[in-house]
């Protein structure tokens, strides 16, 4: 049963993303010819008034095919007729929708566990934070120049240094103050410097809501570290990289803690899957963008065939990626 929730959950990220496409698609009067959710052979098919409904036997995509998306159309429902701040609209509601879902299930969590702050709650006596003078209701800043959302945001830059000096930037009492940590290894094999966080119980919705978008802003800064970590070669292919397999094993995992901690894991991914769509690299929705850009700055299309040989090229790149990543997964599992 747990595999079957992260599945649905997997499944949920993909539904909410296109279904971002296909609304925004009917609000600019485009035709879609079929809503897809899942990839290889269909299990389900139905035909509507004007849109094909169908059901994949893989849950690991989906798609949602709009007339004239690849070539041009002479139709007023088409793709292809519509501006490039409409298509632009269409092909950013994916991601969107992805950081709404996110939003909306930590809200829920937070509302439901409570949260803490990254605000200085307790200070253990002889620790690095203890010598480094840190006190009650010192409010963090920013980690090695990176701007705090939430406490996560500091907890990741201490086990980051891997034991080097963290610069820490904190307010008291309105005053800003600045000061340089060693953190220390402890009996887990944790990089530490010995503070509690405050932590909010029993917090109105309205709380969780507002806390919601900077756990969010933590997850979005987090992910773009670790595909900076990636490009640079500094992530670990075997360790630190994981595909489809990984995530629903890991989606398993989370629904044995359960439907809260399955709900922060879904709204983890969200946001990866959101940023990721989000890059500008071919077949992406931050690749289309940026084609639409140039056709909204330069006033002329990019012309048809240059489109889809880019798309086709990154089409093929990203499946090889997959590939390349589903094999890790089987080969050289994450352990957990």
């Amino acid at each position: 049963m747990y595999i079957v929730f992260a599945m649905l959950a997997f499944s949920l990220l993909i539904i909410v993303h296109e279904l971002g496409h296909f609304v925004m698609a009917k609000v600019n009067g485009i035709k879609v010819e079929e809503f897809a959710i899942g990839m290889g052979p269909k299990i389900f098919s139905a035909q509507g008034k004007e849109t094909k409904y169908s059901i994949g036997i893989l849950p690991i995509g989906g798609y949602v095919k709009m007339l004239g998306e690849e070539e041009e159309v002479e139709d007023n429902k088409s793709f292809s007729s519509k501006s490039p701040l409409r298509r632009i609209s269409v092909i950013l509601a994916g991601s969107i929708m992805n950081f709404l879902l996110a939003l909306v299930l930590f809200t829920i969590i937070l509302s439901k566990n409570g949260y803490s702050l990254p605000e200085v709650g307790g200070v253990q006596e002889n620790t690095p934070a203890y010598e480094a003078g840190l006190q009650n209701g010192d409010k963090f800043l920013n980690i090695n120049g990176d701007k705090v959302f939430s406490k996560d945001d500091v907890a990741m830059g201490i086990v980051m240094s891997k034991g080097n000096p963290v610069d820490i930037r904190f307010e008291r009492s309105g005053e800003i103050n600045e000061v340089t940590i060693t953190p220390k290894i402890d009996d887990e094999s944790k990089y530490l410097i010995g503070v509690s966080f405050v932590r909010i119980e029993n917090p109105t919705f309205y709380q969780g809501f507002k806390q919601s978008f900077k756990q969010t802003e933590t997850l979005i800064v987090q992910t773009f570290k670790g595909l900076k970590m990636l490009i640079t070669g500094k992530a670990n292919l075997k360790t630190d990289v994981g595909g489809p397999v990984t995530i629903i094993r890991l989606s398993g995992e989370a629904a044995k803690g359960g439907i809260l901690n399955l709900m922060y894991f879904t709204a983890f991914i969200s946001v990866n899957l959101a940023v990721f769509n989000l890059l500008p690299f071919p077949a992406l929705d931050g690749g289309w963008t940026v084609i639409l850009l140039i056709e909204l700055i330069t006033r002329r299309k990019v012309p048809d065939k240059i489109v889809a040989t880019v798309n086709y090229i990154g089409m093929i790149l990203l499946f090889g990626f997959m590939i390349l990543i589903t094999v890790k997964d089987v080969l050289f599992p994450i352990k957990f």
